[in-house]
């Protein structure tokens, strides 16, 4: 594979993004830490990620979930051991094939996603407001370049463009 050839002020800019976005990625990991202080005694931050998985998949298969989590099957089978015993998520038959089992969230489960996603994307929200409407677009528009180059598909919950009248 041919190595593209780089100027040292090319170096430094991906260096200076690199520590922005690991900086970034603090503050979000505290408010992603704190939006599930509710929930830590019943789940950690590995299950909630399954859970919220399974949310946006509907019934899926303990195969497909692991792929999904990256993570073995026997990890994921743990795992979603965990969530069912939590009253989160259980196991039904496949109505198509019924060797096989799928997992589903409970309407626990369903409360709990919609609960601490509602907190992460409120605090998420009270920062983002904090920003100029102009630092604002830019922000989508590197985060939209960063999520596409990374393999991330856009997160659920409308366009990409702040609303008309989102400033502060």
């Amino acid at each position: 594979m041919a190595q593209r050839e780089t100027s040292a002020g090319e170096a430094d800019d991906v260096d200076a993004v690199t520590r922005a976005v690991l900086t970034a990625s603090r503050v979000l990991m505290a408010v992603f830490a704190r939006s599930l202080a509710e929930v830590e005694e019943r789940v950690t931050l590995p299950q909630f990620r399954m859970l919220v998985v399974m949310s946006g998949r509907g019934a899926i298969k303990l195969v497909a979930l692991a792929e999904s989590l990256r993570v073995t099957p026997s990890t994921a089978m743990r795992m979603a051991d965990r969530v069912i015993a939590a009253g989160l998520a259980e196991r039904q038959p496949n109505p198509d094939d019924r060797r096989e089992t799928l997992l589903t969230l409970t309407e626990e489960g369903r409360r709990t996603v919609e609960s601490v996603t509602a907190r992460r994307r409120a605090e998420i929200r009270a920062i983002v407001q904090r920003l100029r409407p102009t630092q604002r677009l830019a922000l989508v528009e590197a985060l939209d370049a960063f999520n596409e180059a990374g393999g991330e598909p856009p997160a659920s919950g409308g366009a990409h463009l702040p609303p008309p009248g989102w400033s502060t």
